[in-house]
């Protein structure tokens, strides 16, 4: 019995009929085996070289979360919602996340402002399919209510990030701009608010 995946063969009767038949299985196996890992290898080279463009995902952020910012994904982190304009980032008072008195912890909180933030511009780079360094120059905050419960974050400022895209690949200079994100708690009342400063450069 062959399995695709693993490549799993059960030998135990064709071994009791002919052991030299069991041989001739072992090396077909073998080469088998030697073929797909060739080819995984080549997939894998077509990729590095021309990666495919796939849209941003609710998923494919949070998987991005687990491998690549895991301290957010451990402190409960996730985005619910990403378009264009908008992304929705959750985040849920816990032990871990707590700081002495009974709330979140304020870098909790930048961590899924921050997030709500990167993700739109993460979104608009992979849309124009041009290499695009991002990165965080400045943020300020501001706390207004203890932060209990499940805290939301949300920025509407997709729309600012096309046009710095846009004028960097034009210029080839470094572009800025500001966005902002707001948090609030499950009654509505908002707990923090948080403006990040991204500069994006074309490679």
């Amino acid at each position: 019995m062959i399995q695709i995946g693993d490549l799993v063969i059960s030998y135990a009767n064709i071994y009791l009929k002919d052991s030299s038949l069991f041989h001739i299985v072992l090396k077909v196996n073998k080469k088998l085996t030697l073929l797909i890992l060739y080819v995984r290898i080549l997939f894998f080279c077509i990729l590095a070289k021309k990666p495919l463009i796939m849209k941003l995902t609710v998923s494919k952020l949070n998987s991005f979360l687990l491998f690549k910012l895991p301290s957010a994904f451990i402190c409960g982190v996730r985005v619910k919602a990403i378009d264009e304009e908008r992304c929705i980032v959750s985040v849920k008072h816990r032990w871990i996340n707590q700081n002495p008195f009974n709330s979140m912890y304020f870098a909790v909180q930048a961590m899924a402002a921050e997030l709500s933030t990167g993700a739109l511009v993460m979104y608009q780079i992979q849309k124009c399919d041009r290499k695009i360094s991002m990165l965080v120059a400045n943020n300020k905050g501001n706390f207004t209510k203890k932060a209990t419960g499940r805290i939301t974050f949300v920025c509407n400022d997709g729309h600012l990030i096309e046009k710095a895209i846009k004028e960097t690949i034009d210029t080839g200079e470094g572009q800025t701009f500001w966005m902002k994100s707001i948090g609030t708690d499950e009654k509505g009342i908002q707990v923090s608010e948080m403006d990040f400063e991204w500069s994006v450069r074309a490679k």
